[in-house]
């Protein structure tokens, strides 16, 4: 009987060895199947084509001319970079063996970019054909292949196949690896350019509009905020966001508090509110100095913006790069930032407000370009997204009369919350930054922030950076110092010249339907004579409805 198993394989292996053959794959990670992922390879001696459910390219390897080819279309060209085997990471054959589907196979190894791969082959089908581009492909049918030993590539199945078509390189664009990975990775998000060097200055000869339309860019509050109305993607709830904004000084040589936004215009006052009406159309906060303050914090009918990202402007950036030349000193021609703003999106809207705003007081001021970009995961669940601004002493309308966040000196900021649905994943993210820009100044000296809510402590901090002189190449206009430090290198209350800051994540699994009190308490410093403290503060609330 055994005698007889081992004929009729030969002669299975010898059908098998005369006709074109189709390989089934399935991938493993850490032992556990990767459910609806496969690989499906086609091949006959001269060439195989490899087709993977993960991505729409094409991958092919002409054994002939002993070379692989991956192609895809974007924007309506198709594109193919050909790779020759010996540009590729050769094998190191040793003496291991398996045994894969009844099939013998031989072992060689690959090093690529400090990964491992183990990869198994057999000269039994007398085929060749291989899953996989990234290696130069050893002579037979790679039936399994394994990476840093935890991913795995294996064989399911061997059938018998049609005819194997070679790569039709008809209308094909041949370009090489660098212009195609970046044309892929190009093609797999979308990115609406919402402001595209756009300039930021004072300009109070600007006159308010009488109304807002969609994607039109307005300049408002004397030349201070850009502001525009941009469409969403389709599925815009199935992926992840971010937000890439380019700071060019145009003329302005200080480090500026810089803020994007969203406005919720759903509620009845907001932000276009009073940029149409002005700053008198916002509600009020006075505290226990009677000092007034617009539009900082929630109510039944006004939300506050809703903060995206935090950003500072560096020392001059690109305008003054010639003005002050320095040996040895290469400035940086802008400075780019980008943040992740996924849970700040809404998932109910096709259309959403958004805005940069750069407080200065200069002609030139500022130019700036801002994308929104998104991933999408076609495989994400349809979430619904609870987004809920409810404070913001960043003076955004600054140019139009708009106090700055000055209260914490002799007041705690505090307000009540209703919560109307029931939510899960529920977290605060909390921006903080300290200005006050002289020695006992609080951009200067570390000052607790303390957060309360019901009367329970459930967050204290005290921010704080040191890592400014990371970015001293950004900063052409910062102060040299006798010591030999920059302005710029100075450690600050959570931020740089020339960086973003990121929030602080805050859950709060306990914040069910009702309303709760919040407090916000931070421990700033006294005014000196005409300069004064105060804290550029927001917090959103986000989490996902049941």
């Amino acid at each position: 009987m055994r005698k007889l198993l081992l004929a009729l394989l030969c002669i299975s292996n010898f059908l098998f060895a005369q006709k074109n053959i189709s390989v089934q794959y399935e991938l493993f990670e850490n032992k556990q199947l990767v459910p609806n992922r496969s690989i499906v390879v086609n091949a006959d001696r001269m060439n195989c084509n490899i087709i993977n459910s993960s991505t729409s390219e094409q991958f092919y390897i002409d054994y002939t001319n002993k070379v692989t080819i991956k192609s895809a279309s974007y924007d309506g060209v198709k594109y193919a970079v050909y790779t020759p085997f010996d540009s590729l990471i050769a094998p190191v054959y040793n003496n291991e063996l398996d045994t894969i589907l009844g099939y013998h196979c031989k072992k060689c190894t690959y090093t690529i970019f400090s990964n491992k791969y183990e990869v198994w082959y057999t000269s039994e089908l007398g085929q060749n054909a291989c899953p996989a581009i990234a290696f130069a492909p050893p002579t037979g049918t790679v039936l399994k292949y394994v990476i840093n030993g935890n991913r795995m590539v294996i064989a399911k199945a061997i059938s018998k196949a049609d005819k194997i078509e070679a790569f039709n390189a008809s209308g094909v664009v041949n370009i090489n690896e660098p212009k195609y990975v970046a044309a892929q990775i190009k093609s797999r998000y979308t990115t609406i350019q919402v402001f595209d060097k756009e300039q930021l200055n004072f300009d109070n000869a600007l006159s308010k509009p009488e109304s807002f339309v969609s994607n039109t860019t307005y300049h408002l509050c004397n030349g201070n905020i850009l502001l525009k109305k941009i469409t969403l993607p389709p599925n815009s709830s199935q992926g992840m966001y971010y937000i890439k904004l380019t700071d060019w000084s145009n003329g302005d040589a200080y480090d500026r508090v810089g803020s994007v936004f969203t406005i919720q215009a759903d509620k009845e006052t907001n932000l276009l509110t009073a940029l149409q009406k002005g700053i008198q159309a916002l509600p009020t906060f006075i505290d226990n100095q009677n000092e007034v303050y617009q539009g900082i914090v929630c109510t039944k009918n006004y939300a506050p913006c809703t903060e995206l990202m935090r950003f500072f402007t560096p020392f001059g950036v690109g305008y003054f790069n010639n003005k002050r030349i320095i040996d040895g000193y290469t400035w940086s021609d802008s400075v780019v930032y980008k943040q992740e703003v996924t849970s700040l999106i809404p998932s109910n809207q096709k259309e959403i407000w958004i805005g940069v705003y750069i407080g200065n007081y200069d002609k030139g001021g500022h130019k700036v370009s801002l994308e929104l970009d998104f991933y999408p995961e076609p495989d994400m669940d349809t979430i619904h997204k609870f987004i809920a601004p409810l404070f913001n002493t960043v003076n955004i309308m600054e140019a139009c009369g708009q106090n700055y966040g000055r209260l914490f000196e002799h007041d705690t900021l505090e307000f009540d919350v209703d919560i109307t649905d029931s939510l899960h994943d529920v977290q605060l993210l909390f921006t903080t930054t300290g200005h006050g820009g002289w020695g006992g100044g609080d951009e200067f000296n570390p000052r607790l922030n303390t957060i309360l809510i019901d009367n329970k402590q459930v967050f204290e901090i005290t921010p704080w950076r040191t890592d400014c002189g990371t970015y001293r190449l950004s900063n052409p206009s910062s102060g040299n110092f006798p010591d030999g430090l920059s302005s710029s290198d100075f450690s600050r209350s959570n931020w740089c010249p020339g960086t973003l800051t990121p929030p602080f994540m805050i859950p709060l699994n306990n914040l069910n339907i009702g309303t709760h009190h919040f407090k916000l308490i931070i421990k700033q410093g006294k005014s000196e004579g005409g300069g004064f403290n105060h804290w550029c503060t927001s917090g959103v609330l986000v989490g996902l409805k049941n």
